[in-house]
């Protein structure tokens, strides 16, 4: 079994507790005993790999832009090609009068992707409110209200003039897949056999999805059926040249309003040996 250290220290893995990841961490604190696996929310996790607490991490990808150090070590990831159904924005009113947007402390990316469609597609920049984590749509008065995660599956009480699923809107606007979260450290570590373990892992959980769904449903209050159909229809785990190309238009629109440095070229390890749309190797994606 490999020794799973950084300069010689064990390592650090940050990884999301939502549903959504699940298949790629399946079995990963038993298979690497050595390394010290932590569960949090994408947000927290982010702000402890900027701080050096975590040497790696499954972060928002609107997190990978921020640091030109950071490098995709996996092309393990949280994509959809789709409706995602755990990443919602409701609106009270119509899309181009939203002037208050509350947005769900859990996810940066989702939070700039809804910022990004409204801004993009109806000329609206609202202002922000943070709503936290455990509070839900009764607890703000917002035009628009973002709701991300396992919470953002049930169908709520209350009537909206809109509701949009991000995955599907994006895919309707661009054509092109939407990458929510991927593994990411920093491009001066080796990080070696790491970068193996963690596609492993990813593959065994794709493998183990009925049990997955069937420990984990109960718990979020929704069906096996349900829950397994979300990891298989609606979420695939795998970084391929369309989900580079989704990440890259992503990273400029961001850039654009101010959401990420224009200048980061985000580094891709996992990118080796694959080609991008126009034919050219997909290592180095800028906006």
């Amino acid at each position: 079994m490999p020794q799973m250290e950084l300069n010689g220290l064990p390592v650090c893995i940050g990884a999301v507790s939502y549903l959504n990841s699940k298949p790629l961490i399946e079995g990963l604190a038993e298979s690497l005993p050595d390394a010290r696996l932590t569960l949090g929310l994408p947000s927290r996790l982010a702000d402890r790999l900027a701080r050096g607490e975590l040497d790696v991490a499954l972060v928002p990808s609107i997190e990978a832009f921020s640091d030109p150090a950071y490098e995709i070590i996996s092309d393990a990831c949280v994509a959809t090609r789709g409706p995602v159904l755990s990443v919602k924005l409701y609106c009270r009113v119509p899309p181009g009068e939203i002037r208050t947007l509350a947005l769900d402390e859990g996810s940066r990316t989702s939070a700039a992707l809804a910022r990004i469609m409204l801004h993009e597609r109806y000329g609206v920049s609202p202002d922000i409110e943070a709503l936290l984590m455990g509070n839900g749509l009764d607890d703000t008065e917002a035009d628009a209200v973002l709701l991300i995660g396992d919470r953002a599956m049930h169908a709520p009480r209350e009537s909206f003039h809109t509701t949009w699923d991000l995955g599907e809107e994006w895919l309707r606007w661009t054509g092109l897949p939407f990458v929510f979260a991927m593994w990411v450290g920093r491009s001066e570590l080796s990080y070696g056999v790491i970068e193996e373990a963690l596609e492993q892992a990813r593959d065994h959980g794709v493998r183990e999805i009925a049990n997955i769904a069937a420990r984990e449903a109960p718990a979020l209050g929704i069906s096996v059926h349900a829950a397994a159909e979300y990891l298989t229809r609606n979420l695939h785990f795998t970084m391929g040249s369309a989900e580079r190309s989704g990440l890259a238009l992503f990273h400029r629109l961001a850039s654009r309003i101010g959401l990420a440095p224009k200048a980061t070229a985000l580094r891709d390890r996992a990118a080796a040996g694959v080609r991008g749309v126009d034919g050219k190797p997909a290592a180095s994606m800028r906006p």
